[in-house]
């Protein structure tokens, strides 16, 4: 008997192969033989079955069902089969009979529920999988119960919105499992409008539920997702409310507006927590952040009005006044405001000598952070580098660099150094520092090392003197320098000189630069347009075409154009990494994000 179990074990393992390899006959063959014996129907069923109906031997699989559910009348899985065959042999009564057997034994057994419907789905039963679930349900008075699994069905079959309620009730039964449903639905979500069907449905949810945080918090990720910054504020707002967190997620998502550029719904949010909640935690550095984020309004209001700098830094001034006065003096937010009030002084108002003052005190202040003291030196360093004291610069860069490696800050007092080389014509050199960088652990640096390096490369491979990438990068300098007239006689003189060079797009798209920052806005257009017509399909063209949207819209104010430019943008640039940008941008445009207060 042993020995006849070995070779049955053999036969079982060589039909598995001819399996395997397309070999119908020669498998069924085998299997043929084997399941005549009771102990190897477990062995062989699933191959055995998914042959014969997979091959048309539809009799032949329903007479082996039969005899195998006899022998293991308690097995659900052979039922199920049985319940399978029948249907494709066109027995639906005796199909239906069988399944609904099943689901007697089932009902009360979640796992076998799974089981059950799990096969089903296998065997693309999908609606007949759905119903077991949804009976599991009834049985167990629980509407809670198969969320997960009847959310895979559901997306697995594409049906959206009944996917996303499956994982609602799925997060709804325990709030830790948020996490998980946000991934899954960002993964799912991909065709556009799809976020919108869920923030109509979250809202919807959010009315009729208005003490489940479930629905806000979701609703703001999915705002936050949209870059509806506005939106995600109200929701915010409302829970800060409801659990008496003192702005504490007003101050999440102003953060999030910060870092992605919306400075107006930033500047909204920050003003809402200093007039809400002015005796909280969040109180001084909404304050600061409010005054960062009117700052960055400002430096990006072309030209920058001179009068709007003052005022910036007689509020900074006053913030930290009032933070002197307090019983615990200045504090870190207190010292990041100065800093900026420094940067302020040296860029804008050519104090340089006040600029360099205030961060020394900044530096050497026991409150102050490492971090904080190394972005003062790397402040100083650019601050000499206006002076045209280039040495000293590097020399504090150097500082940084060697006290910091491997952290942020580290990588970025390497980044400035690779550009002080750049600057001064060292191109080798700037590589040196670029090559390294493309690793760093903060992307945005990585970014800017990569661009910078990609940049020197395409222009001095074909120009052994690289007098023009020289040329070019003197220009950089001006504009660090903030001396736009030099820089845009170097410009037009480059043109003339180079007129056929790699560099012209990019010397075009400097000109648009400077002339935007001197509110020269049609000049600026009509170098957009040099780039879009000569060379759309290089590497500056969708950076043209969103900068072009971005004049009509925000300096222009012509929503109408800037519409057909974003329009036109996600025509010809579908894979841009502005896209999502360019979209948030059209639809507040288009109105989307008009809710009311």
């Amino acid at each position: 008997m042993a020995g006849l179990r070995a070779q049955d074990a053999e036969k079982v393992a060589l039909a598995q192969q001819y399996d395997d390899q397309g070999e119908v006959e020669k498998a069924k063959s085998l299997y043929d033989a084997l399941v005549r014996q009771k102990d190897n129907i477990p062995l062989v069923h699933t191959r055995y079955v998914r042959l014969l109906i997979n091959n048309g031997y539809l009799d032949e699989a329903n007479k082996y069902i039969k005899k195998a559910v006899r022998q293991f009348p308690d097995n659900l899985v052979y039922r199920l089969d049985a319940g399978v065959i029948n249907l494709r042999r066109g027995e639906e009564e005796t199909a239906e009979r069988y399944f609904s057997e099943a689901l007697q034994e089932a009902v009360d057994d979640p796992y076998k529920i799974r089981v059950m419907a799990s096969h089903l789905v296998r065997n693309d039963l999908i609606d007949r999988a759905i119903a077991v679930y949804q009976a599991g349900r009834a049985a167990g008075n629980d509407d809670g119960l198969y969320a997960l699994e009847l959310a895979n069905v559901y997306q697995r079959t594409n049906e959206r919105d009944n996917m996303i309620e499956a994982y609602l009730t799925y997060a709804e039964e325990d709030l830790a499992r948020m996490g998980y449903v946000k991934n899954v639905l960002q993964s799912a979500l991909t065709e556009e409008g799809d976020l919108d069907s869920l923030s109509v449905m979250l809202l919807d949810k959010v009315q009729q539920n208005p003490d489940n945080p479930l629905y806000n918090e979701l609703l703001i990720w999915v705002q936050l997702q949209q870059k509806n910054f506005y939106g995600a504020f109200m929701q915010a707002r409302a829970l800060d409310r409801r659990n008496r967190t003192e702005g504490d997620r007003v101050m999440e998502v102003a953060g999030i507006a910060l870092e992605n550029r919306d400075y107006e719904n930033a500047l909204k949010m920050y003003d809402y927590v200093v007039d809400k909640y002015p005796r909280t935690r969040n109180y001084a550095v909404a304050r600061r952040n409010k005054i960062s984020a009117r700052e960055q309004l400002v430096k990006n209001r072309f030209p920058v009005d001179q009068k709007e700098i003052a005022t910036l830094i007689s509020d900074y001034q006053e913030f930290v006044d009032e933070s002197r006065k307090s019983p615990v003096g200045l504090n870190v937010t207190t010292l990041e405001a100065m800093r900026s009030q420094a940067n302020l002084y040296a860029f804008y108002q050519d104090e340089k000598s006040v600029a360099i003052d205030i961060l020394e005190q900044v530096a050497k202040h026991p409150k102050a952070s490492d971090e904080l003291r190394a972005q003062c030196k790397l402040d100083m360093g650019d601050i000499y580098l206006l002076l045209n004291e280039p040495w000293e610069s590097t020399l504090l860069y150097a500082q940084v660099e060697k006290a910091n490696k491997e952290e942020p800050v580290g990588y970025e007092a390497k980044l400035r150094n690779g550009k002080l080389s750049y600057y001064r014509g060292d191109f080798e050199l700037a590589q040196g520092h670029l090559d390294v960088l493309k690793e760093a652990t903060t992307r945005e640096i990585a970014n800017d090392a990569m661009n910078l390096s990609l940049l020197i490369q395409n222009n001095t491979a074909f120009d052994t003197t690289g007098s023009a990438m020289k040329s070019y990068a003197a220009v950089d300098l001006l504009l660090f320098q903030n001396r736009p007239r030099e820089a845009m006689a170097q410009l037009d003189s480059m043109l003339k000189l180079y007129p056929q060079h790699p560099l012209t797009d990019e010397i075009h798209w400097l000109k648009a630069k400077v002339n935007i920052r001197s509110g020269k806005f049609e000049q600026s257009i009509i170098s957009l347009n040099s780039i879009l017509a000569a060379y759309p399909q290089d590497i500056l063209g969708d950076d043209a075409l969103f900068m072009k949207g971005k004049i009509y819209e925000e300096q222009l104010a012509d929503d109408e154009e800037a519409m057909k430019i974003y329009t036109e943008f996600l025509k010809d640039y579908p894979g841009s990494i502005y896209v999502a940008d360019v979209r948030k941008r059209f639809r507040q445009l288009r109105g989307d994000f008009n809710i009311s207060n």
